[in-house]
This record gives C-alpha cells, structure tokens and sequence, in this order.
C-alpha cells in the first residue's frame, strides 16, 4: 500500500484515496434520498436497495461481460423498489418509516437469496481512471486510481444543487415536500411526485449498490454494505437536505471509514476494529451534536415524515 511505501507521509494519502473510494456509495445514495425527502417523504429502506443493486449489478454483469450494464440494471432494479415503496406508502394511513424498515428487510433478504450463485464466480468490474500516471511508485498510482463513478457522483450533486433551485420540476418537488395543499392548489398531484422521486432515489441507491460490488471491493457477498444504506440517510439530515452538503458528508465519512486501513498499513494494528467503526461512532457523534431542539430538523421539508 502506499502508506506502508511512504511510511507516516503515505497516511494522509491512503485516507484520501480511501475517502473517495468509500464515499462513492454514501454520495449516490444520499444524493438520491434529497430528492425524495425534498419531495416530503422519507425512505428508511435505502439500505435493502443498496444490497439489491450490488447483487443485480454484478449478476448483468457476470451474465453479459458488461459492468456498466450492470450499473443501469442495478439502477432500474432501485428505481422498481422505489416504486414499490411509493405505491405502498401511497395508501390511508401508512406510514413512510414503517414501509421503510419493511422493505430494508425485504431487499437485503431477496438480495441474499438471489445472489447465493454470485457469491463465488468472479464478473468483469468498472474500469477506473489512473490519477497517479505522474508517478513512479506503484503504490501511489494505485491509491490514485479513481472510478468513473465518483467522477459522475461529484457532477451530480452541484447539478441536482442548481435543478431543485431553478427548474420548474426542482420547484414543483420542494412545493410538493413543503406543502402538499398548496402542491394541490397549483395542479400537482403529490403522490405521483413523490413517486418519481422515490424512483429517483431508489435508483442512485442501486447504482451506488453496483459500485460497491463492481469496483470496490468488487464482488458480491452478504457482508457488502455494512449498513452504508442506513449511514447516507442520517447522512442527509446532517447535510440539511442540501446535495452540495451531502457530498462534503460523503467525503468525511468515506475518510472515516479509510483510516482503519491506513493505520494498518502502516504497522498500527491494535485497535484495528475500533478504527474500523469510526463511520458509526461518527453517524452517532454527529447526530447528537446537530440534535438540539433548535437546529435538528432546521431546513426539513414541512412535509416530511420525522417533521410531524
């Protein structure tokens, strides 16, 4: 590893590496939890669909050579569970965050038995582009080698920024999430807005699912997540449903999730699985922080679940 090469110098250059690496799933799920929590409703099953992705995406890819036919079948297959969602919480007197957690259990369990035949042939994985050329150390072009992914990642989250602030579907969707009788006084329809955000989000989900088992670590076993599905949406409330926000978010706990193996890398192995929960105890450090009466819900949408 680079960090062992360069000794104590070569730390700050693996947490980095490792931060983008690592973020790469917290920033499309949370980039895709905004739009549908903008549009007042609330998806606690990001983490089943983020499991569903990475067996789909690798079982396409496995199946047809083709990674990036792995990432839109993982995103499709998101965007199908983010349907299902909507159209449950859709009915009287269902509750968002119950339908969440219901589904959570539904798409890691589905994902489980459908990916049992995956979890031993390798399938080709997402290509990535080597930062590193300017270098002849080897460690260094290889903490340097970023994927495309992250690259449209990072694109995604000013662009989504700007839409929900200028486009007349950005404003429509905050209406919607901020006042659904007056989404209805204009001609929307709340549900069917909050469908196709729920699909939006669904699908970001599936595509962040994809990276995880097609690049890194790239492949397919039950252990995958993590529960990085469940992090990105405390993620977003932390980032005050801004998508610029969510992805400097991403970045701090992708850096959080690097540092165990950087220290390792450089001889510091007691402790190792402490290091290793330091995105955890982060999610929760944070959480208690930001949750004083007057700042944890500051910028919610009014139609949002947690808000009433």
């Amino acid at each position: 590893m680079a960090a062992e090469a360069l000794g104590w110098w070569g730390v700050p250059l693996a947490v980095g590496a490792g931060a983008i690496r690592v973020s790469t799933p917290f920033l499309f799920v949370s980039l895709g939890e905004v739009v549908t929590e903008t549009s007042g409703r609330i998806n606690l099953g990001l983490e089943g669909t983020l499991v569903m992705g990475a067996m789909s995406g690798y079982a396409i890819s496995f199946y047809t050579g083709s990674p990036w036919l792995g990432v839109l079948a993982a995103g499709i297959v998101g965007s199908l569970l983010g349907a299902l969602h909507a159209g449950i919480c859709s009915l009287p007197k269902v509750n968002d965050i119950a339908v969440g957690i219901a589904l959570l259990l539904f798409g890691t369990g589905l994902a489980f038995f459908l990916g049992t035949p995956f979890v031993a042939p390798q399938a080709p994985n997402l290509p990535s582009i080597p930062l590193g050329f300017w270098s002849d150390v080897p460690q260094i072009q290889a903490a340097l080698k970023v994927n495309v992914l992250f690259f449209i990642g990072v694109a995604a989250a000013p662009l989504l920024a700007w839409a929900l602030r200028n486009t007349g579907v950005g404003l429509m969707i905050r209406m919607v999430g901020d006042n659904a009788e007056a989404a209805r006084a204009m001609g929307y329809s709340p549900l069917t807005v909050r469908l196709w955000a729920t699909c939006f989000g669904g699908f970001m989900a599936g595509v962040g699912g994809s990276f995880l088992s097609l690049y890194y670590p790239g492949s397919w076993s039950e252990g995958l997540s993590s529960g990085q599905g469940i992090i990105a949406v405390a993620l977003v409330i932390f980032a005050r449903w801004r998508p610029m926000y969510c992805l400097w978010a991403s970045l701090l706990f992708g850096g959080a999730g690097a540092l165990g193996p950087a220290l390792q890398s450089v001889g510091i192995s007691q402790g190792y699985y402490l290091f290793n929960a330091a995105p955890y105890v982060l999610t929760l450090v944070i959480m208690i922080i930001a949750c004083s009466p007057d700042r944890t819900l500051a910028g919610a949408p009014g139609e949002l679940s947690i808000t009433k």
